[in-house]
């Protein structure tokens, strides 16, 4: 299963670069892939290399990495993307759009399958860099990210609850694998109005984002996900998503997959009661 990494994944990966990278120094960058980077090569590996790592940090599905002389390196991994760390001496993959060789000998590749990216830019132009600028808040790691906050957030919101949940600037780092347990453990179909729902169903869903993301937080995220260890994440027991054609946890009536937009949500038709015209099951 190829998929995006999330906000658990990307949360932890960020963890393990800090403990691995911070007061290191990037002592050359080969780019085999320039089309992931945002200027020329040589822009980008003269802004990098020689620079010290001061902290590497997340947002969402971003992951900061912060240099001395106010310069960053933003990485998104898109579709099947990893961040791998390589010891001295050890045999590199076939295959990686960028490469940093540090100071103390050890390696690190970024591949990239679909839509991967690696920004370079300096502190002054964080502001303007379209793609993270208008990031929402982190549901954790995030103190913001209160009951409040997300009351706030839905005060005055209209349409379905998961394109809401999926929209990076209303929250950053959940997408369409974590958002299938969250909406069931708040007992929300997908295409429920935002609207509609009642202060019960609101703390329900605020509840659902914290529990799901930090219980796969605390596992390493997905196994099917690799680390920068280049080992799996611990999380493989889903609620209901992608478990179509099984019983139901709580109620035991068959998990159903459905088309919901451009993406396909797996339901509980029984606990996550659908609004008529909102969805209907995925042919196939």
């Amino acid at each position: 299963m190829i998929g995006m990494p999330e906000l658990p994944e990307i949360l932890h990966l960020a963890g393990q670069m800090d403990r691995e990278f911070r007061g290191k120094t990037i002592a050359a960058v080969q780019v085999v892939q320039e089309r992931c980077i945002n200027m020329p090569a040589d822009d980008f590996t003269a802004m990098l290399a020689g620079r010290r790592i001061e902290q590497v940090t997340s947002r969402g599905k971003w992951v900061f990495v912060k240099l001395e002389q106010d310069s960053w390196l933003l990485l998104n991994l898109g579709m099947g993307g990893n961040v791998i760390l390589h010891e001295s001496g050890d045999v590199l993959p076939d295959k990686y759009r960028l490469r940093f060789d540090f100071t103390d000998g050890r390696v690190l590749t970024i591949g990239f399958w679909w839509f991967g990216y690696a920004h370079a830019l300096s502190g002054g132009d964080l502001g303007s860099h379209k793609m993270t600028a208008r990031l929402g808040p982190t549901p954790i790691g995030d103190a913001d990210f209160t009951w409040e906050h997300f009351q706030e957030l839905l005060r005055g919101r209209r349409g379905a609850v998961k394109s809401f949940l999926l929209a990076q600037d209303n929250i950053a780092g959940i997408g369409n694998v974590y958002v299938q347990d969250i909406l069931f453990r708040a007992n929300l179909h997908p295409g429920r109005k935002l609207q509609t729902l009642t202060d019960l169903e609101k703390s329900s869903l605020y509840r659902g984002v914290m529990e799901t993301l930090t219980e796969a937080a605390e596992l390493g995220g997905l196994a099917y996900e690799r680390d920068l260890y280049n080992q799996p994440g611990g999380f493989k027991d889903f609620l209901v998503g992608y478990k179509e054609g099984q019983p139901c946890p709580s109620c035991c009536t068959t998990i159903q997959k459905i088309k919901t937009g451009s993406t396909a949500s797996y339901v509980c038709p029984h606990c996550q009661e659908e609004e008529t015209g909102t969805a209907k099951p995925e042919a196939g």
